[in-house]
């Protein structure tokens, strides 16, 4: 481990060299890759001097005491405790610092929510989860831009595309991606029974266009007057657009700006985000189980959370935790459940380690 650790102050000490070169302002790419990278670095050289210092200490006071007597020594011994308990806290902070780091830990973060299994009743709840998130995003002091909505005949969402803007987004939201199942009441329920209905939530990596490079060749676009709920019309003027991408048939439609150069900029920033997951996938070698993981069938039997309002409760399945607090949930206080995902994430990390 020290070895490797040398080897990352070394690499630090490089990059933070090169990033003074005024020649690399250059080179924006460059630059992007090399300011993450540096502050990726920063955080394991932080650890790990940190751990030097501290095993400084324990080393100096082992001296101390060897050559103290009577109440001197219990009393560097005492010292000695403390420092040797803060060593292993520091050593414990390394180890974290030391994990495989997430390509998409500081990108900004787009939102998909869909309406699934459910009808009407699942629009409202896709419409609830949309409340919930920027809610969230305003607690966290992110910042967040509406891309596009397909709104339902009551007021929820059939689909809602919006994008958030935080240093730390993606690493809390990259856990919300799946299927999400609701217990409750319907409006449209006129005997009172509880129904199950589900929405979809896909968390997106935002992609700069330096990260994706689309042939204008490969695009098929086709512009058309925006509706609204029912298909009216709701436009005199061809703004909507809607982009096709032919090598991998993905379709983006926006339609919510004014201006058809607006819905296709916003059109744009979600396809290239969608492609760039999608490479990432593949790279991964896991395309289909990655999608699949997330979006599901949207069936209600596949779920990564289930809301029961009557109960006030929410469960999250993949790591077993229940809080009755629904309503304080939905009103964006995630924090309880975005951490319990990152500890379990950073758990498993750590034992896969172990057992290498």
């Amino acid at each position: 481990m020290y070895e490797r650790l040398s080897e990352i102050t070394r690499e630090y000490e490089s990059v933070s060299k090169e990033l003074a070169d005024p020649s690399i302002y250059a080179d924006q790419r460059r630059l992007r890759d090399l300011s993450r990278k540096h502050k990726e670095l920063e955080a394991i050289v932080s650890s790990y001097r940190a751990y030097l210092e501290g095993q400084s200490d324990v080393d100096t006071l082992k001296e101390m005491i060897a050559e103290s007597t009577g109440e001197d020594r219990e009393l560097l011994r005492e010292e000695l405790g403390e420092a040797e308990e803060k060593l292993e806290q520091l050593k414990k902070n390394l180890e974290i610092a030391l994990l495989p780091k997430d390509e998409n830990d500081g990108r900004n973060v787009i939102v998909e929510i869909r309406g699934a299994e459910g009808g009407e009743e699942a629009n409202l709840f896709a419409k609830d989860l949309f409340d919930m998130y920027v809610r969230y995003a305003d607690r966290q002091g992110w910042k967040w831009e509406m891309l596009g909505a397909d709104i339902s005949e009551r007021g929820g969402y059939s689909d809602v595309t919006f994008i958030v803007k935080g240093e730390d987004a993606w690493r809390k939201l990259k856990h919300e991606g799946g299927p999400h199942r609701v217990q409750r009441v319907p409006v449209t329920e006129s005997q009172g029974r509880i129904h199950t209905s589900s929405a979809t939530v896909t968390i997106l990596p935002e992609a700069e266009e330096v990260d994706v490079q689309i042939d204008p060749n490969d695009l098929k676009i086709d512009v058309y007057r925006s509706t609204g709920p029912g298909g009216q019309s709701v436009n005199t003027t061809d703004s909507a657009v809607r982009i096709t991408h032919l090598p991998t048939g993905l379709v983006v439609a926006m339609q919510d700006e004014k201006s058809q150069i607006q819905n296709r900029a916003k059109a744009m920033q979600v396809l290239r985000a969608r492609l760039l997951k999608m490479e990432q996938d593949k790279q991964s070698a896991e395309l289909s189980q990655a999608r699949k993981s997330q979006i599901g069938g949207g069936g209600r039997s596949e779920k990564i959370r289930t809301y029961n309002f009557k109960e006030n409760r929410v469960t999250d399945h993949r790591i077993g935790l229940t809080l009755y607090r629904l309503d304080r949930i939905l009103m964006g206080e995630l924090e309880e459940l975005t951490e319990a995902l990152l500890v379990d994430e950073r758990t498993r990390q750590l034992e896969g380690q172990e057992g290498d």
